[in-house]
């Protein structure tokens, strides 16, 4: 296989990462068949049109991979396939159906990678991570390694925000480390503020450390100004949580002028902001994060579950200045003692090889079919929704309750959980939210959709009672 020449252009890695990449590829595709020898690094090197380190750093990251194996004197020769086995990645194998199985629709999930070269290049990654096994499995310093914080920063910049290394935090997700900052915030019995419509793990956290929940009014572009306004005045709150883009459940996004008077009314009642920046990876060109507006005034919380995957249950958090740096890594520590190695190593691999943005822009592109797919089944005005969201919120009519709908719909293959789960105070409005990602296909998502489109047309005692 002397004259085997890699098409760089088919990776969007740096060039000595597509080298491997493309050894994969072509590995996979058959036009790579273990025990072939790779030309010569100096060889390939003039071909390619690239420096000879280019290339050697191409062959030690393949080997990293265990798809190549060097022999001095002899060259560079395939190997992947077994060694892909001997470790326990053979791209054919079956996934367990104890795992597979394993799905909780009530959770709102992105749409998961069916593209068979994207999953061949995560499991490379994992691969080159198990090749430094065993010192991942030891005990490490809270927050992540140099290494670690340089792979968060390069991600955090994507979104606007270049914070120094010492000010972020690898984290175990950004419900552990919600926990920790509201604790830090906010003693039992004193008050924070959210969107009166939130997250469910807010209420969840402020009902664990006995906080009083405050909800404040909204309309189509957040939380209002002049009411949080009123809110510290009256109620002197410690804090305030926000989902601000793609919020969860709504899916609406502070536009960037409501933003900025939501920063000045927390900054002239120095109230500290909780940034729950789940989402803020999904649009391309969103608004830039409440912290770097307010940095100095921001928790900012970057979690990794909604734009690359929930089971690696990281988050990066970036704290407002030092002198909150010594008490939330104390909080840490208390609670998690560290997020796992292996999965920051993997977080870290993905984000410095290119995968995570591939893994991003699946998401992107699968989340807008779905919603374009939603568009032409259900009537228009009839549910609120982005573009690129992985939900909808959906108002019920017709006699139809949050109960009684999501009673109907449970067999859908669909995640529907009723508003009570979302609402802070006040009565909980006739809606639901009905997830779109997660492992359903676009087929079954379709059929249920066209399920809930019919049930929607009339009253409950009209719609057929199975699916």
């Amino acid at each position: 296989m002397k004259d085997w020449h890699p098409d760089l252009s088919r990776s969007s890695s740096p060039r000595y990462m597509a080298i491997a990449d493309v050894i994969e590829m072509d590995l996979r595709s058959g036009h790579l068949v273990v025990g072939d020898r790779l030309p010569p690094q100096r060889e390939l090197a003039k071909r390619l049109n690239v420096d000879f380190t280019t290339v050697a750093r191409g062959y030690v990251e393949a080997q990293k991979r265990g798809l190549v194996d060097s022999h001095v004197g002899r060259g560079t020769f395939v190997t992947g396939g077994a060694d892909k086995e001997r470790q326990g990645f053979a791209p054919d194998a079956a996934p367990d159906p104890r795992r597979a199985s394993v799905v909780d629709f009530s959770m709102n999930m992105p749409p998961e990678p069916d593209d068979p070269e994207l999953i061949a290049r995560m499991r490379g990654g994992m691969s080159a991570v198990a090749a430094s096994l065993i010192p991942l499995l030891r005990y490490q310093g809270f927050g992540g390694s140099s290494m670690d914080k340089e792979a968060a920063a390069s991600w955090l910049s994507r979104r606007g925000l270049v914070p120094s290394q010492e000010r972020i935090f690898v984290t175990p997700g950004a419900h552990p480390a919600l926990l920790a900052i509201f604790g830090l915030l906010a003693k039992p019995g004193e008050t924070v503020l959210s969107e009166v419509i939130t997250y469910p793990g807010m209420r969840s956290i402020a009902a664990q450390l006995r906080l009083n929940l405050t909800g404040l009014p909204m309309d189509e572009d957040g939380i209002l100004p002049d009411a949080f306004a009123e809110a510290c005045e009256r109620l002197k709150p410690k804090a305030l949580y926000l989902n601000p883009t793609l919020q969860n459940p709504t899916t609406l996004t502070i536009p960037v002028r409501r933003r900025e008077e939501i920063c000045a009314v927390a900054r002239k009642y120095h109230v500290p902001i909780v940034e729950d920046d789940a989402y803020g990876f999904i649009p391309q060109q969103g608004p830039a994060p409440l912290a770097a507006t307010a940095p100095d005034l921001t928790w900012h919380i970057g979690g990794l579950a909604k734009c690359i995957g929930a089971g690696l249950r990281l988050a990066y958090v970036v704290a407002p200045d030092s002198k909150a740096v010594w008490p939330f890594v104390s909080a840490m520590r208390a609670n998690n003692v560290m997020a796992s190695p292996l999965t920051v190593a993997l977080a870290t691999r993905w984000i410095e090889d290119g995968t995570a943005d591939t893994i991003l822009r699946f998401i992107r592109a699968e989340a807008a079919a779905r919603q374009q797919m939603v568009a032409t089944i259900l009537p228009a005005g009839s549910y609120r929704a982005d573009p690129i969201s992985f939900n909808i919120w959906l108002p019920l009519s017709n006699g139809w309750t949050r109960s009684t709908f999501g009673s109907h719909t449970r067999s859908s293959g669909i995640g529907v959980v009723a508003s009570d789960a979302f609402t802070v105070e006040g009565t909980a409005p006739e809606a639901v939210r009905v997830c779109l990602g997660g492992p359903i296909t676009r087929e079954k998502l379709q059929g249920a959709l066209e399920f809930m489109a019919h049930a929607l047309e009339g009253p409950p005692e009209m719609a057929a009672s199975f699916f």
